[in-house]
């Protein structure tokens, strides 16, 4: 099911959800993961100005700026679809408009993320 079969319960239950889950998973990594990130690499003498290293910082902060608008959007999705099902009206044009930005930001921070993992694994040397 998508939000364009036009389920407007099944979307607001959904929204609901994923309002959560992104307050219980992902709020606590964005806070985490840089701080034990920055403490591992204090711990193993590693400057943050190593090319790998600060590549990943740059991505996480790209993939935090996308993150901070996507959680207003869910906020306000998750509003519009509860509204929409306890008034038993269709989604308002702003849930879709903001359902099409939310997927556009998601791009930009999921490409991040997984470069991020990829340096962190793979540590490449860059110009040496």
């Amino acid at each position: 099911m998508t939000d364009r079969d036009g389920d407007v319960h099944a979307i607001a239950v959904t929204n609901r959800h994923v309002v959560l889950a992104d307050w219980l998973f992902t709020t606590p990594t964005i806070v985490l993961q840089p701080l034990t990130g920055i403490w591992l690499a204090h711990l193993l003498n590693l400057p943050l100005s190593t090319p790998w290293l600060a590549w990943s910082l740059a991505l996480y902060v790209l993939a935090g700026m996308c993150w901070l608008p996507v959680v207003a959007l869910q906020i306000r999705m998750r509003n519009d679809s509860a509204r929409a099902r306890e008034t038993g009206q269709a989604l308002p044009e702003r849930y879709w408009r903001d359902a099409r930005l939310w997927f556009w930001l998601g791009w930009p921070a999921f490409i991040a993320v997984a470069l991020v993992v990829l340096l962190m694994v793979f540590k490449p040397q860059f110009g040496g």
